[in-house]
């Protein structure tokens, strides 16, 4: 019996009786934190939220109002929100570049992700001024910065000149893996190492906020006016069906880093 204990198998007693208590016990699944995924909340020094209690979870579940979706947001989650906005009208600045040419579109589409960016930082400080995890917090913040810091900097890249089907495929590339990266945070935040506060150790893979450094070098290309047929590096097999930037590779490089999971990078 000793033997079974320690193996982790612990028998079953024939002639306990289940009570009416436990057989009657609803199951509620465990509630995530609100846990943002971009770097400031895995830099963040502060204890962990508290857990929203299992009522709340119900309430939601069973809200049967007119805009229940909308009543049981958070205010950070309107905030959270506000970083999908930003990162969509980003989009639909590179659109208007598409159509017009007119630099200042591009230029604006880099402001609305630094503002994305600013959203992203908000939403974890006002979680914590008011003490309150969200029920939904974690999957918009991933969403959210899906659209803003994955999305739109591939939209950019693809609006200044990125756009043989190579460039393409590269972008898509590019995409999916921080789409993947994501995914990946989302159940596996709870298992990385923490310190007697709570903190991350590192961080598992480059976060998706890193493609920000694109967003940096494709607003110097734009201030130089080295887009479209004057971005620098050259091209492979110019003129055919293969065309491809050199400066693509980069890309690839960052997305491979995204979903790497031997890459540790040590927090501060």
């Amino acid at each position: 019996m000793a033997e079974a204990y320690t193996s982790g198998y612990k028998p079953h007693n024939d002639t306990a009786v289940v009570s009416d208590a436990e057989s009657d016990a609803e199951f509620v699944p465990e509630l995530k934190l609100r846990r943002s995924s971009s770097l400031f909340s895995l830099s963040s020094n502060h204890e962990p939220l508290p857990r929203p209690e299992p009522k709340d979870y119900q309430n939601f579940l069973h809200d049967d109002r007119h805009f229940s979706l909308v009543r049981n947001l958070h205010m950070a989650d309107f905030i959270t929100l506000l970083n999908g906005f930003s990162g969509f009208y980003s989009i639909i600045s590179c659109l208007r570049f598409a159509l017009t040419g007119k630099s200042h579109y591009v230029q604006r589409a880099h402001f609305f992700i630094c503002l994305g960016l600013f959203f992203d930082f908000f939403d974890g400080r006002v979680a914590r001024l008011r003490n309150k995890a969200s029920l939904m917090g974690q999957e918009l913040d991933s969403l959210a910065d899906l659209i803003s810091f994955s999305v739109s900097p591939a939209i950019i890249a693809f609006a200044i000149g990125f756009r043989s089907t190579l460039d393409t495929l590269i972008l898509s590339f590019w995409v999916l893996c921080g789409l993947t990266r994501l995914a990946r945070f989302n159940i596996s935040t709870n298992n990385i190492p923490k310190d007697s506060t709570g903190k991350s150790q590192y961080f598992e893979g480059l976060p998706v906020p890193t493609n920000l450094i694109w967003v940096v070098v494709m607003a110097t290309l734009v201030y130089q006016d080295k887009i479209l047929d004057k971005l620098p590096g050259g091209v492979f097999f110019e003129g055919t069906s293969f065309e491809l930037h050199k400066i693509a590779f980069f890309f690839i490089l960052q997305g491979c880093g995204e979903i790497s999971k031997s890459l540790k990078i040590p927090k501060p």
